[in-house]
């Protein structure tokens, strides 16, 4: 934690990193307020001193579990040579969506959309919204690929990410369900694959 934000924020972000694994493999619905005080050890008037509700705190969790994904794309991606291998990084890190450095409780994108769809609407928004950034980020990485002469001209660069999106978060639903991350394995070659593809050769 930072040391140099106040004592309230670092209680807020305490808060924040040891109930994100709780929310994100329990859900919303299935995470209790006596999680959350267990989790934690502070009382209900401690976390509610520091959040409206329950599901202000799910809305920063759900914030701080994307985070960490996006943590590792970003670094990765700055390091990564051509627009190829930026591409190639969503795959690369999604490989190790059981490892210690991927949220516990596995997409935090896919967790909240199916729980929050027509139940919970700030949930969903930000489910929602992380789609739509991610493939605003893709878009923007295919384009610039195009730009550079490194992918064909003709792409059809919503199709590509929106199947590099749905590819992903189906491989980790697939994965989780079946119990064998191998699963997801294999669907990330397919989305290798679709990269590859997209080479102007």
């Amino acid at each position: 934690m930072d040391n140099g934000l106040s004592k309230a924020e670092r209680t807020r972000q305490f808060i924040i990193e040891t109930t994100a694994g709780i929310f994100n493999t329990k859900g919303y619905a299935g995470t209790s307020l006596s999680d959350l005080t267990d989790a934690t050890h502070l009382t209900k008037g401690s976390i509610y001193g520091n959040f409206e509700n329950k599901e202000d705190v799910a809305l920063a969790a759900f914030d701080y579990n994307l985070s960490k994904i996006r943590k590792q794309i970003v670094q990765r991606i700055q390091k990564a040579a051509n627009y190829h291998d930026k591409l190639m990084v969503y795959a690369q890190v999604y490989h190790s969506f059981n490892g210690a450095s991927f949220p516990t409780g596995g997409c935090p994108i896919l967790n909240t959309a199916i729980e929050a769809d027509d139940t919970n609407t700030l949930l969903k928004a930000k489910a929602a919204k992380a789609v739509a950034d991610w493939k605003k980020d893709l878009n923007a990485l295919i384009s610039g690929g195009i730009d550079a002469g490194e992918f064909k001209a003709d792409t059809d660069i919503d199709r590509i990410a929106y199947s590099i999106i749905a590819l992903i978060e189906g491989g980790i639903m697939i994965a989780k369900i079946t119990g064998h991350p191998v699963n997801l394995d294999r669907v990330l070659i397919t989305v290798e694959s679709l990269i590859v593809q997209l080479k102007n050769n």
